[in-house]
Order: structure tokens, then sequence, then C-alpha cells
């Protein structure tokens, strides 16, 4: 089994080994040998593996090492990723073997992706690096989404979306056909996005109105 690390031992984190290990009940593909974290001491056990060191320690790492990096917030997954420096490190895509996949469609996704239990993924759709898919959503035909997007639960995103780089989509939201949502823009749990949003900005409510600047 390939050994695997998770970079940030959070909640989502614990989801992410929790995924890791129910991929191996099918494929017996992964060993998860533990996690890296900022604010963690190394040698605490989470959930039954151990915390290996911070930032730092995975930079010296010595030995080929695949990770994930479980940070749901786009700047602190991005900041993470471009402080990785260590050429001995790779990047694990990650699908539950729940999901419903058109892969024959002209299914794309980038190294370092997470795809959670329960998605259905249609027709055409392009996911970029470090895009998390959380739980249960719907991504309709020909979608596209950039590096370093997540997508929380329950989410419903209709027919050729564009969801550029750093976008975070909140619980519950729902984005009609054909809508673009530029970079690092945020969308509230629970919105309704029938307008495009332009890039920096937060979007609540039904129908979607942006609220502040970020």
């Amino acid at each position: 089994m390939k050994p695997i690390a998770i970079y940030g031992a959070g909640g989502l984190g614990r989801e992410v080994l929790m995924l890791v290990r129910q991929i191996n009940e099918y494929q017996g593909y992964w060993n998860p040998i533990g996690f890296f974290d900022d604010n963690l001491l190394e040698g605490k056990m989470v959930d039954g593996i151990p915390v290996l060191g911070n930032i730092s320690g995975l930079n010296s790492h010595k030995e080929a090492l695949t990770i994930v990096i479980a940070l749901g917030d786009p700047v602190s997954k991005r900041n993470a990723f471009q402080k990785i420096a260590n050429p001995a490190i790779s990047f694990a895509t990650l699908v539950h073997p729940s999901v419903q996949l058109a892969g024959y469609q002209d299914f794309r996704i980038g190294e370092g992706s997470i795809i959670g239990s329960g998605n259905i993924i249609t027709v055409g759709v392009s996911i970029g690096r470090h895009v998390l898919i959380n739980l249960n959503n719907t991504i309709g035909h020909d979608v596209a989404i950039a590096d370093f997007a997540s997508v929380m639960p329950g989410c419903n995103i209709s027919g050729e979306v564009v969801i550029k780089e750093g976008v975070y989509v909140g619980t519950g939201a729902a984005i009609i056909n054909r809508v673009t949502i530029d970079c690092y823009a945020k969308i509230g749990a629970g919105a309704v996005v029938l307008n495009d949003i332009a890039e920096n900005t937060t979007a609540v409510g039904v129908p979607a109105k942006t609220v502040t600047n970020q």
C-alpha cells in the first residue's frame, strides 16, 4: 500500500482520513501514516494516526510521500500549497467509490482534488487542482471548477457554470445554468445564484446579492 499523509488535522482532515479508509475498503491502495498540521504538537494522535510535524517537517521529509491538503478555505489551501517546496512530495487525487461519475464523457480532474461521498457528476465536467467537492452535491453538464475552489455539502450546480479559482460555495447553495463565479468570491450557505458574481465578493440570499467586498 502506498503511504499517504494529510495536511490539516481538523474536522475536514479527519473526514479525509475517513475517505481514505473507505477507498481502501474497495481498493486497498493507501496506507495513511499521519497528519501534518501547524497547530498541533508532533506525536499527538488524531483518529488513530499521529501528527508527524508541521509545514517545516513536511518540507524536510526525506522520502517520497503523497499528501492531500485538507483545508476548506480556498485561500488557506492555496497558501499551504505555495509553502510546500519539497520535491519528494506529490499530491493524491481522492474520489469516493460512491461517486456517480460519467468518466467516459470527457471528465477531467487535477491533482490534489477531493470528491467526497454521494456526489453526482455528469458529462463534460472539468475540475482543477486542489478542489474540494464535499458531500452530496450535484454538478451538471460542462461545469468548469478551477484550482483551489471548495464546494461545501448539498450544493446544486447546474450546467455550464464556471467556478473560477479559489471560489467558496457554501452549504446548500444552488447555482443556475451558465453563471460565472469569479475568482475568490464566496457564496453563502443556502444562496440561489441567478447572475454572475464578481471576484473577491460575497453573495448571500435568495436570489443571491453581493453584500460585501472581501
